[in-house]
């Protein structure tokens, strides 16, 4: 089992930065891949960003050049910086990890005003 939380959400301008961490614990060793995803009222659950062992880091088109996701060494942390916020980035985020089954946290805020 895996648990994670995030955190770093909030409320901010169009063109400002947040950063979102993910913190998790339990059967971190056996994780292979840790994500964001985001979702609005009314919509599916989206890839934001993900890295992947062996695999690399992949984004949604929509973020490219503006998020950069990133793990620690250690592989019990996994962050999302998020620079040249638009209002459409507006969503909870989700952080993902996957081992042979997907895991969830409890989602974060993040707020973009125009």
């Amino acid at each position: 089992q895996v648990q994670l939380v995030e955190s770093g959400g909030g409320l901010v301008q169009a063109g400002e930065s947040l950063k979102l961490s993910c913190t998790a614990s339990g059967s971190i060793a056996d994780i292979w891949s840790m994500g964001w995803y985001r979702q609005t009222p009314g919509t599916q659950r989206e890839l934001v960003a993900r890295i992947r062992n062996g695999f690399g880091t992949n984004y949604a088109d929509s973020v490219k050049g503006r998020f950069t996701i990133s793990r620690d060494n250690a592989g019990g942390m996994a962050f999302l910086e998020m620079n040249s916020l638009k209002p459409e980035d507006t969503a909870v985020y989700y952080c993902n990890a996957m081992t042979e089954k997907h895991f969830w946290g409890q989602g974060t805020q993040v707020t973009v005003s125009s």
